[in-house]
């Protein structure tokens, strides 16, 4: 509650439940919770990085070291904690990868910060001196970057395997990244200005369980997990009429509900001649385009399934929304919503096979702009994380293709970075000069926390990277397999230099907006879901927290 006094009188101008926190109060607050954030993911980074385990509240289990997808599963309820979080979307959804070292460099930005405030540098300066930093920051690393050509497969297949170290993909990445590039590569077009763009819409991932992850394959159009509706219809065609519907070929039911007295064993045979004349109807308007396959995204009556059984069609219910998308592209086709209005002008083309043993229809049109990665795994956990790490190399590779600029890894472009940020510091005056110092320190995350997850002594191996650094090797990274300093670059160690970028870009920013926060004002507790958990961000007066992290282990 706040007061101010008038006329000797205090006027209360909150109310009760209110909480406040300001100054220096305010920024220990939010600096404590934003980093507590990025040290919950810190562990999964690298290809040393652990696994987190999420419980969520209805006991589902999820298994991954894929940033985002932590933050996004966690508890998380603090609103500073909230803004972290949106950290590591953007990076996902700008980049595709790299959540994890975003969140991480804006959690060290903020303890570096913190120190600043501690002697009693003002935030607006720090700002200045981030924003500057950052800006100089990602000059220097277009500067760095190798260009490369998006025909370049080797390369490609590099990057691809460089997301998928660490993750469940890793034992099979030699594979999972050539049908990684492969599938990039059948979906990118060549744009009227000569650069690359790449459809990723037009690349479907679909999963299945109980067999290795080698077997993953990637096939040309689309694959529905479904089976025929009627054992005695065929299921191979090599130039099949195919009819996409999102009209079920049902009785047709009243709005209004109705009851009806039947008299005699006549009046009911009437009621069910008519349902029967209904369905083949609409069977007859089916085979009067001309289509030999339906899929159909509602219900098929089984008198209606014996009917198109017996006119040689191939009928497929309850297709997935997304499966119906995608099959239009595949095959060229127009979804009808209304079967009354179709001809054979809705009509696509293209094979049709059956996978019997796996469950599985593959369809490929003619000329088709789009594929499909069949994952496989041993079990639902397993699949899922392959998913997860198929999806993130996706990304990375698509953008590589487009932007043309790749970095060496291993910490390799973060450690010459802060180089070049320190001697850009000693030409800056003013305290915006210890703020540029603090990124460049802040960047050096990166290959600490690689080093400390994969069991090495960080400093030591921060020390050898800026002595390698410091002699002219601009691709010096951490090899945290044999913990040497190798050229990461000529090790096939390779980041796209977008991601790299939108990571400092995604982090400055969110270390900015916390640190210019001075005044905390909650109408009740603070939180975002207003529950009583007191929760681990850290700060005080139990003021939220962060009530999920129980969760992660």
């Amino acid at each position: 509650m706040s007061q101010r006094m008038q006329q000797g009188q205090p006027m209360i101008i909150m109310g009760e439940d209110a909480q406040r926190v300001k100054d220096k109060d305010a920024q220990e607050y939010n600096i404590s919770a934003a980093r507590a954030v990025a040290e919950s993911v810190r562990s999964t980074l690298g290809p040393k990085g652990m696994d987190k385990m999420l419980v969520d509240s209805m006991g589902t289990v999820t298994i991954t070291n894929d940033g985002v997808t932590i933050l996004q599963e966690m508890d998380i309820d603090n609103p500073t904690a909230e803004m972290i979080v949106e950290v590591a979307e953007t990076q996902e959804d700008e980049a595709g990868d790299g959540t994890t070292t975003a969140v991480a460099i804006a959690g060290e930005l903020l303890k570096e910060a913190e120190d600043l405030l501690e002697q009693d540098i003002h935030p607006t300066a720090i700002i200045k001196g981030f924003n500057m930093a950052a800006e100089k920051a990602r000059e220097e690393v277009d500067a760095v970057a190798e260009r490369v050509d998006a025909s370049d497969e080797e390369l490609l297949r590099k990057v691809a395997e460089t997301s998928m170290t660490g993750k469940s993909s890793e034992l099979d990445k030699e594979l999972l990244a050539q049908l990684v590039v492969d599938a990039v590569q059948a979906v990118t077009v060549e744009a009227d200005d000569g650069t690359h763009v790449v459809d990723l819409e037009f690349v479907e991932i679909e999963t299945q369980t109980g067999r290795s992850a080698s077997e993953s394959e990637l096939l040309e159009g689309a694959v529905i997990d479904k089976d025929p509706v009627n054992d005695d219809m065929p299921v191979e065609f090599d130039a099949a009429d195919v009819l996409l519907l999102n009209d079920p070929i049902e009785v047709e039911e009243t709005d209004a509900d109705t009851s009806v007295s039947v008299d005699s064993p006549e009046q009911l045979q009437q009621f069910l001649d008519s349902e029967e004349r209904q369905l083949r109807e609409k069977v007859d308007q089916v085979v009067a385009t001309g289509a030999d396959v339906v899929f159909c995204q509602k219900g098929i009556d089984d008198l209606a399934q014996y009917l198109l059984a017996k006119e040689g069609i191939l009928a497929v219910r309850r297709a997935k929304k997304s499966d119906m998308a995608f099959l239009q592209e595949i095959l060229g086709a127009q979804i009808v919503s209304d079967l009354d209005s179709a001809t054979d002008d809705h009509l696509g083309h293209g094979s049709i096979s059956r996978d019997a043993d796996a469950g599985l229809f593959y369809v490929e049109g003619d000329d088709a702009h789009g594929v499909t990665l069949l994952l496989r795994g041993s079990t639902e956990h397993v699949v899922d994380e392959l998913e997860r790490g198929i999806q993130d190399a996706l990304d990375v590779v698509s953008a590589t293709a487009s932007d043309g600029r790749v970095l060496a890894g291993g910490g390799a472009i973060e450690v010459e970075v802060a180089g070049r940020l320190r001697d850009y510091a000693d030409d800056i005056s003013g305290r915006e000069q210890l703020a540029v110092g603090a990124f460049a320190d802040a960047l050096e995350i990166v290959p600490r926390v690689l080093a400390s997850n994969a069991g090495l002594d960080s400093i030591d191996t921060l020390v050898s990277l800026r002595a390698a650094h410091e002699d002219g090797d601009a691709h010096a990274g951490l090899d945290v397999f044999s913990g040497d300093v190798v050229d990461t670059y000529e090790a096939g160690v390779v980041e796209p230099a977008h991601s790299k970028e939108q990571a400092l870009s995604s982090a400055t920013e969110a270390a900015n907006l916390v640190l210019k926060i001075d005044d905390i004002i909650a109408a009740g507790d603070l939180s975002t879901s207003g529950d009583d958990d007191e929760g681990g961000a850290g700060a005080g007066g139990g003021m939220g927290g962060m009530g999920g992290m129980g969760g992660a282990m």
